[in-house]
């Protein structure tokens, strides 16, 4: 009884992980470039009761006897489908179509991120003048196909178009736009599951997930296309986030009755008389 004891404990505890991930995508609906998270769960080891053996006349137990000692999270799994294209007043706002990502610097100017949130602004080189620079929300460097920011000296922002491989035009005196031989970096990777979460809509290299592809150096992958104008929401489905929290908390349930259950009986057994 003991051991039901704490099969029913885990079984909570990766229930209160579940639950813990499902919030966490419905808090996050509404997040541009955001991609869901799901809880995975590998059953513990089981405790063999009896094993298989022969009886007196050697005749063989074909079965044995084991019993469960509960459940863990083995993984929170990520979903990269392709979120819902939204509209953005924006003129720098961008989205991916595609299994591409962004990529800009991290806050120490080192450390190379990558996301899908294309809400990208033209700002102002903090050194003064009057060149404009990509920079995500947060003021942090897009990065260029040669791992460069991305400078418009003496531009409009609102005049600025990007095509659908990246490249940056800008209209000359006839308002033809011309091509200004910079393009916005997209790379890609082998395995994206296995990229490391960076806050809510950002990722980082890592061993798992192998080294960045630059799209445009790479003739065996699927190209992205930049969509100018548009924003990608986040792929989380409230329907199907609602039914699995409805899930997770009837299990959730499930093991407390469990434990209930053998409170009842640890009680009884303590209680009997001869």
């Amino acid at each position: 009884m003991v051991r039901s004891l704490w099969s029913a404990a885990t079984g909570m505890n990766a229930q209160q992980t579940n639950v813990d991930t499902i919030a966490n995508n419905l808090a996050n609906v509404n997040t541009t470039g955001y991609k869901a998270q799901g809880a995975q769960f590998k059953s513990l080891l089981y405790q063999e009761l009896q094993t298989v053996t022969s009886t007196a006349n050697g005749t063989p137990k074909p079965t044995n006897s084991q019993v469960g000692l509960g459940v863990r999270t083995s993984s929170i799994n990520q979903y990269f489908s392709q979120g819902s294209f939204q509209t953005s007043d924006n003129p720098a706002a961008v989205a991916l179509s595609g299994d591409g990502f962004f990529s800009y610097l991290d806050a120490d100017g080192e450390t190379q991120l990558y996301t899908r949130n294309g809400n990208f602004t033209w700002a102002l080189q903090e050194t003064g003048g009057d060149t404009l620079v990509l920079t995500t929300a947060e003021g942090n460097l897009v990065l260029s196909t040669d791992g460069e920011q991305i400078e418009m000296p003496g531009a409009i922002a609102s005049r600025i178009t990007i095509g659908g491989d990246g490249s940056i035009y800008y209209p000359d005196d006839q308002g033809v736009p011309q091509d200004q031989g910079m393009k916005i970096g997209i790379w890609q990777f082998r395995n994206r599951e296995g990229l490391e979460r960076v806050g809510s809509a950002a990722w980082k290299e890592t061993a798992a997930s192998g080294e960045a592809i630059l799209e445009e150096e790479a003739d065996d992958i699927k190209k992205s296309e930049i969509v100018q104008g548009y924003l990608e929401g986040s792929n989380v489905n409230v329907a199907t986030e609602m039914v699995n929290l409805i899930v997770a908390q009837r299990a959730y349930e499930m093991n407390s009755t469990a434990i209930q259950t053998t409170d009842e009986m640890m009680q009884t057994a303590n209680q009997l008389k001869r």
